[in-house]
């Protein structure tokens, strides 16, 4: 396997319905693959609207199966892509039991598994809580065609303690779907996930929506990227107002390079954390 792998992720608006949305994704995949792309993530909820704006059962409907419909089709997709592809989907397990949920995707179309969103916030203009229940799934890691592919989704990224978790466990693209706003938390957007692609030497692809949607007015402001294993941007990061697709050429070499020169994992002192997870 090359150690350099093309990687793509698209910022998308909400078209209105779901069928369209599907056919959106659909479409940028298809164009990443014609860019020489081989793994793509799309973001969070990616085929709906983000709804929790708002506290609405009717968007319970938008609930599926995983696997279901959705990772079905993109699993096909992927197959004829040859595309590992990393699916946010709104996961329903059985009537009133629903998470928010990642699909992973392997190039020959092999459903690999999921990861559930675990920190969910409940304040004005994301009340997640109504809808979700808060992962149980802990931090697992992908084997694909491309490397070891892990997932955290939004506002997960606000706490270290799964990024380092994904990295222990050998990730080494770790995909951040988001639906995130303009607003007081904003500028953390371009630290916090370059912070944590530094502290653990891995990839980070960060996804966000963009635009403002009827459900509310929170201004979804796009700005998607990838990190490198420093904590430096590849190439600049998408547009903060319009739709984009972001193709980057990822060196998986500078992984090795980066943690031989830094050794963070070898320096850590697990024996004296135990605090950290009391009260």
């Amino acid at each position: 396997m090359s150690e350099t792998v093309r990687a793509a992720v698209v910022q998308l608006k909400w078209t209105g319905d779901k069928s369209s949305m599907l056919d959106e994704h659909e479409r940028s995949a298809r164009e990443a693959a014609a860019q020489g792309a081989v793994v793509m993530g799309f973001q969070e909820l990616f085929y709906g609207p983000y709804f929790c704006q708002v506290q609405d059962t009717e968007f319970y409907d938008y609930a599926e199966a995983v696997p279901g419909p959705t990772t079905e089709r993109f699993s096909a997709l992927a197959a004829e892509l040859g595309m590992v592809m990393v699916l946010p989907v709104y996961e329903l397990q059985q009537p009133g039991l629903q998470y928010n949920t990642a699909a992973v995707i392997d190039a020959d179309g092999t459903y690999l598994g999921k990861y559930r969103k675990t920190h969910l916030p409940q304040v004005k203009g994301f009340w997640e809580k109504f809808y979700f229940r808060p992962g149980n799934l802990g931090y697992p890691v992908f084997d694909t065609a491309v490397g070891r592919v892990g997932v955290y989704i939004c506002y997960d990224r606000h706490f270290p303690e799964g990024w380092r978790a994904l990295g222990l466990a050998g990730a080494e693209i770790v995909f951040n779907p988001s639906a995130t706003s303009r607003g007081l938390s904003s500028y953390l957007w371009k630290l916090e996930q370059t912070a944590s692609a530094a502290a653990n030497m891995y990839f980070v692809a960060a996804i966000n929506r963009v635009g403002i949607e009827p459900l509310g007015d929170n201004d979804f402001y796009g700005s998607s990227y990838f990190a490198d294993p420093r904590g430096q941007f590849v190439g600049d990061p998408a547009s903060d107002t319009d739709e984009e697709l972001v193709v980057r050429d990822l060196d998986l070499g500078m992984i090795t390079e980066v943690r031989n020169q830094w050794a963070f994992y070898r320096d850590r002192r697990p024996d004296l954390y135990g605090p950290l997870t009391q009260g």
